[in-house]
């Protein structure tokens, strides 16, 4: 397998063509997988913003305060506010805010981001990034597309590359009822497909100033296994976010 940056991209403004560009710029072989951060996605989708396109609301205030008290450094309301408008769900609320966005994706802060965001002060994720991916996918004629996004773990320090959209694959190839080297039968590996891919095209794109947002992904082979796009946990399935819910912070 290959990984390479597609180099030379512009700064992306709204209503760029991406597609357009990236294919200016790579000859996409078949069963490449292009993979695409979020970065760029919401910034030719048009999802910069102002602060002062988000008014705080009582909540937002309060939240903000509390944080404040907390960290002992300025917290902007509006910033709280646009968190509260992307989010289904606050999970936590102190010490830091943690959301479920619209289409499943549990992160800090809604996944806003407040860097390199030319012409704004925050850059939002994509709305439907599955749909992203598709578009994309079908705009450039390529086989498989994911759309990216880093986010911190719990029990870890650091962030990785993970998957919030995808299209032309399944996000995880399931490897339950084959078997081992010693003839086992495996019953609970599920391999999170789409979010390796993202982790692995994310330690060649970068961060900060690389200015490289597209990795294409080349002789990737997803193999005879059966495959299943689910990715994000279901509510009642999920034990760790029941277990947030319960608990509150109170420093």
């Amino acid at each position: 397998m290959e990984l390479f940056a597609v180099e030379g991209l512009p700064e992306i403004e709204p209503g760029d063509d991406l597609a357009a560009l990236v294919a200016e710029r790579v000859d996409l072989a078949p069963d490449d997988v292009v993979c695409v951060a979020s970065t760029v996605v919401s910034k030719a989708e048009g999802r910069v913003a102002s602060l002062d396109d988000f008014p705080p609301g009582p909540r937002a205030n309060e939240i903000a305060a509390r944080l404040e008290a907390i960290t002992g450094e300025e917290k902007d309301p509006r910033f709280a506010q646009a968190v509260l408008e992307e989010s289904t769900e606050l999970l936590l609320e102190a010490p830091f805010l943690l959301t479920e966005t619209r289409f499943g994706h549990v992160n800090v802060n809604a996944g806003i981001d407040r860097s390199n965001v030319p012409g704004g002060d925050l850059l939002l994720l994509p709305k439907r990034p599955a749909e992203s991916a598709a578009r994309l996918r079908e705009e450039l004629a390529a086989d498989r597309v994911v759309v990216t996004d880093t986010c911190g773990r719990p029990f870890r320090h650091g962030q990785r590359g993970v998957a919030i959209g995808w299209a032309g694959l399944p996000a995880s190839r399931d490897w339950r009822g084959e078997r081992d080297r010693d003839g086992r039968e495996l019953t609970a590996t599920v391999e999170s497909v789409v979010d390796e891919l993202a982790a692995a095209a994310n330690l060649v794109a970068g961060e900060g100033a690389g200015g490289t947002p597209v990795v294409v992904v080349r002789d990737f082979e997803f193999g005879e296994h059966a495959g299943s796009d689910e990715l994000f946990r279901e509510v009642d399935d999920d034990l760790v976010r029941q277990a947030i819910r319960a608990w509150h912070f109170d420093g």
